[in-house]
């Protein structure tokens, strides 16, 4: 009997976009003077950090064919992810973010084109069958045509053995679908995700705070087993369902460069280690241990990493 050899360790669907960082130290936009250019988006991060980390990643996404759309595939080849399922089309532009450079969350501008037109055509059967994680974020599903297709993707990886995976990383800003956004997150979460989710992720989805029970409790009670809260500076907390709570503070460190893409790159040590078969506490460590290491530094992540 033949075994189906899994070649695509993660499936990165979403957004790809240019980062404009602010140039300037802890400041909002507004009193930004300059900015430095950096691939982005919550999706090709973790593609492109799980890539940095040893993995195979393949990335779903749209750019334009323009010469933002050019950077973006050079630096996706130059982070050794597949770009096969990566469209440039003629009639949009490459979707671009404005983002101030700070310690905490930072505050953005997007102007989205491309990053939403993904279609059904870029995933197929024998794709899903290739891959053993497909990831997302709340801010792909946030808006059609990739909306429907992450969904309807989503539930044939799930039917053909993929483990799903979900940043919810939800902003009002960014949020444009006729779906609230809820109702969208309950249908992926009924497939089982590994879910990703902050406390300012939590703060605006509800409008209000809610207890780390509050939070667990809602996810699991749509059907997910394992749930990650991270903390910022507290760390992070880990929730399965009928067991305890791990709860691991974050590592230290002297300065914080930039807090820009800290949460894709703790969600791509975790993932790493979850897909190496590790114990969850051990994932945990090695995201925390990213996580600091992209704090520590603008843009992506060294190439050379030491953990």
């Amino acid at each position: 009997m033949k075994t189906n050899i899994k070649n695509i360790d993660i499936l990165c669907v979403g957004e790809v976009l240019i980062d404009f960082i602010g140039h300037q130290s802890n400041v909002q936009i507004n009193q930004t003077k300059d900015y430095h250019r950096y691939l982005g988006g919550s999706p090709t991060n973790v593609a492109a950090y799980c890539s940095r980390l040893g993995l195979n990643t393949a990335l779903v996404a749209s750019v334009g064919k323009d010469g933002l759309g050019e950077f973006v595939m050079e630096n996706l080849q130059k982070n050794n992810i597949d770009t096969q399922f990566v469209h440039q089309l003629k009639n949009k532009s490459t979707s671009v973010i404005f983002v101030s450079r700070t310690e905490g969350t930072p505050d953005f501008i997007p102007y989205r084109e491309a990053d939403y037109c993904i279609y059904e055509s870029q995933i197929t059967k024998e794709t899903l069958l290739n891959t053993k994680i497909y990831h997302t974020t709340c801010f792909a599903l946030s808006k059609d045509i990739a909306q429907t297709t992450i969904l309807t993707k989503a539930k044939k990886a799930y039917e053909l053995g993929c483990q799903l995976s979900i940043d919810i990383n939800y902003s009002e800003k960014i949020w444009d679908s006729e779906r609230e956004v809820l109702e969208v997150v309950k249908e992926y979460c009924q497939y089982n995700p590994l879910v990703k989710v902050s406390e300012d992720d939590v703060f605006r989805l509800f409008n209000k705070t809610l207890s780390h029970q509050e939070i667990f409790d809602f996810f699991h009670q749509m059907g997910v087993e394992t749930i990650c809260l991270t903390l910022g500076s507290n760390g992070v907390i880990l929730s399965q369902q009928g067991k305890e709570t791990i709860q691991l503070p974050a590592v230290k460190i002297e300065k914080v460069e930039d807090a820009t893409g800290a949460g894709d790159a703790f969600w791509s040590g975790f993932l790493t280690s979850y897909i190496q078969q590790q114990p969850l506490q051990a994932c945990l460590k090695t995201g925390l241990k990213v996580a600091a290491i992209k704090l520590q530094n603008i843009g992506g992540l060294p190439e050379n990493i030491q953990l």
